[in-house]
């Protein structure tokens, strides 16, 4: 007999402390109503999050279990019992859509190994959000992900993007930890060429938010100080 497992959601979770029904559909919403299982990368976040989504005074009868970046591989597969029986699991991300630059890549893997249906849900992307804004490239990029934090390595790979951004006329997406956003900003406006453009897109969906691009030299001349902010750096040479 086929073992019967349940459906893996993919919830996406707001960009900062906003109320989630300003960012996330109203379909997402009614769906953590009917949801008793939940992988996710940092409990804290999410039971704050749940709570504000309307399940308040319920978060202790929910079934929680973290994967994040320490989680082990045989950790993952153990969570395959959790969609035992038709049961039904949501995977919901520390900020934005879960499994794109996200441990939680990883379970959905597994789900597809597996036969498990995976369900993805539309909501905040900082990635998309930043390119929409940006006014480079959207017919084609790439996302570089995290940045390597020494700093002759960093230089070396923004010089390395650049090139392949010039050849082939696309927009590179990347990220950093927050802390040093400030000199990966410092490092694009002084190692690149004063023509690249340079979109600094830093609290996103937020009060808050911040989108400019500019040239390299532009930002040269009035240079911000971003701080620990979450934000995503975008260029086009």
């Amino acid at each position: 007999m086929t073992e019967e497992y349940g459906k893996l959601y993919l919830v996406p979770s707001p960009l900062g402390d906003n109320e989630p029904a300003e960012v996330i559909p109203a379909a997402v919403l009614e769906k953590l109503q009917h949801i008793g299982t939940y992988v996710v990368e940092e409990l804290r976040t999410v039971r704050r999050y749940l709570s504000r989504a309307g399940l308040k005074g319920r978060i202790d009868g929910l079934d929680f279990h973290e994967l994040n970046e320490h989680t082990r591989p045989e950790e993952v597969e153990a969570m395959l019992p959790l969609f035992a029986g038709g049961n039904d699991v949501a995977l919901i991300s520390e900020a934005g859509l879960p499994a794109v630059a996200d441990p939680g890549a990883r379970l959905v893997a597994l789900c597809h190994s597996h036969g498990i249906q995976v369900v993805p849900f539309s909501g905040p992307s900082s990635l998309m959000m930043s390119l929409m804004a940006s006014g480079l490239n959207g017919q084609s990029f790439a996302f570089c992900g995290y940045i390597p934090s020494k700093t002759e390595e960093r230089r070396a790979r923004l010089r390395t993007l650049e090139k392949v951004s010039a050849q082939l006329k696309q927009t590179q997406i990347m990220i950093e930890t927050p802390y040093r956003n400030d000199s990966l900003l410092s490092d694009m406006v002084n190692m690149l060429s004063p023509s690249t453009r340079i979109c600094v897109a830093a609290d996103i969906s937020l009060p808050s938010e911040f989108i400019l691009t500019r040239t390299a030299a532009q930002w040269k001349k009035d240079l911000p100080q971003i701080g620990k902010r979450p934000c995503v750096f975008l260029m086009l040479a």
